[in-house]
């Protein structure tokens, strides 16, 4: 049975506070760290970061030729910024394209069915060449059948995930690796507040706009370790029910408190949350701490609140 010399148990012990001492200050230096973080977010409120200027960038923008879509490229052009309209419908897609040009700004259309991978990877490597690096990217391009789980059709879900979230992949992996290069750029993705609550009538819908939620948040935490001074800026959209048509019968028992927001209104807070880096914003803004402060309380609890507002989408069958 060997013996332990007693300079090597001294090295030991002396490891041992080694250990403990380093393990002290890494818990002292992340409790600063942690309240400086706080109290910056605290600040942060009253006092929003400045907004980046877009004047010459180029922003690429899917489901250009209606709704929101349309509304940020008019706002984005308006900024100053080229704008590269995508969308399945060619003639309201080139509208867009025309209503920009009228007033003066730079525009660019491109038929794009987002649901078919290698034509989107082609056209993306096209935009390129044609335009050079891409400094935003918004994935605005959605679908949103309302009803019953049990009333969808194979097809219409597999086209909802199709195009609400696996186009998002597709698009970001064109355009991701130049921003990793220059460590600069801006992706949106566009998920819902569906993507906050679940919702009746939109049960697949909803479980596109987490996934939005669950890959932008995956994909943030994934830049940030790879690179500490990573500066491509990931941004979340979480809107509430937006007068685009996409939601045809709402319900609201209070309809000064709950009530569809302008396509237009809309457009402007996410081109805002966008130019000052906000990594999840919702429209309205307080939305996502709605959410947030709903975790905290007993489900059952939450639930009698949402029957008492009784606020949703009824079918769109009946």
């Amino acid at each position: 049975m060997s013996k332990v010399t007693p300079s090597a148990g001294n090295n030991a012990n002396s490891n041992d506070i080694y250990n403990i001492v380093l393990l002290v200050v890494d818990i002292v230096m992340l409790i600063v760290k942690f309240w400086i973080a706080v109290v910056e977010a605290a600040v942060g409120l009253f006092r929003p970061a400045p907004l980046d200027d877009v004047s010459g960038k180029v922003v690429l923008i899917t489901g250009t030729g209606h709704g929101m879509g349309k509304q940020m490229a008019l706002q984005y052009a308006k900024l100053g910024a080229i704008i590269l309209c995508w969308d399945v419908n060619e003639q309201t897609n080139n509208q867009t394209v025309k209503e920009i040009k009228s007033s003066g700004g730079k525009a660019f259309g491109y038929v794009c069915n987002v649901t078919k991978r290698e034509e989107l990877i082609e056209l993306a490597q096209k935009v390129r060449k044609e335009h050079g690096f891409v400094h935003v990217v918004v994935n605005n391009a959605g679908i949103m059948p309302c009803h019953p789980l049990l009333e969808h059709t194979e097809n219409e879900i597999r086209l909802m995930y199709d195009i609400n979230v696996l186009s998002h992949y597709w698009i970001i992996q064109s355009f991701l690796p130049e921003m990793i290069e220059r460590n600069e750029g801006s992706i949106v993705a566009l998920s819902s507040c569906a993507g906050l609550f679940g919702l009746i009538n939109l049960v697949p819908y909803c479980g596109t706009k987490f996934a939005v939620r669950g890959y932008m948040s995956a994909l943030a935490e994934e830049l940030r370790q790879k690179n500490p001074q990573n500066n491509v800026k990931l941004t979340t959209i979480y809107p509430y029910m937006i007068d685009t048509g996409l939601c045809k019968n709402p319900r609201y028992r209070f309809p000064k408190l709950f009530k569809l927001i302008p396509a237009d209104v809309a457009a402007g807070s996410i081109i805002e949350a966008q130019r000052q880096g906000l990594e999840e914003a919702a429209i309205p803004r307080h939305f996502v701490a709605v959410e947030k402060i709903g975790r905290l309380i007993p489900r059952k609890a939450m639930r009698l609140v949402n029957d008492f507002l009784d606020t949703g989408v009824d079918t769109d069958k009946h």
